[in-house]
């Protein structure tokens, strides 16, 4: 399935990129992330090639390198059943991180997981706060890719509330 953002023909060899221009010219560069955007809710449109732009910046702000991850926009439906399926908690959140592989174990190349979004709570969250809904949404993909690269604000004694405060100044959210 196409993100619907275009981008420049790429070709991963090694650790290095090679990107070809329209004038057939290769430029060899680091790696680029990759982030997939699917919106699978109706109750607002979402921007996917902003999102995907954002996150891909948040992983270049991680120091992660050819590494890609999906972030995936639900209604509080889906995200509840989400949940409960997999967290024991019969409730709406706000965000799900799902890692594909514990982050200490993984493997070069294989992807990093999936980030699920509610936009019916982040609109919420957003009013509640003061917040305008784009604001919000950064802050949970922000959020959603610490838990990917394995941070956890339940057990790490504010290693990861520090990172995420400090990455959000330096991205403007």
């Amino acid at each position: 399935m196409s993100s619907g953002c275009v981008r420049p023909r790429r070709q991963l060899k090694g650790e290095m990129l090679v990107e070809e221009s329209g004038t057939g010219v290769e430029r060899a560069e680091r790696a680029t992330n990759v982030v997939e955007v699917l919106n699978r809710q109706r109750r607002r449109t979402i921007d996917r090639c902003r999102w995907q732009r954002f996150a891909e910046r948040v992983m270049a702000e991680l120091g992660l390198s050819g590494e890609a991850a999906t972030v995936v926009f639900v209604s509080d439906r889906a995200i509840r059943k989400l949940n409960r399926e997999f967290r024991g908690r019969d409730e709406v959140t706000d965000v799900l991180s799902f890692p594909l592989a514990d982050p200490r174990e993984r493997v070069g190349g294989e992807p990093l997981g999936d980030v699920v979004i509610s936009v019916e709570r982040a609109a919420q969250q957003a009013a509640e706060n003061g917040f305008d809904f784009e604001r919000e949404i950064a802050q949970l993909i922000l959020h959603g890719l610490l838990h990917l690269c394995g941070y956890d604000h339940e057990t790490d004694d504010g290693q990861m509330n520090r990172l995420e405060l400090r990455l959000r100044r330096r991205l403007g959210i």
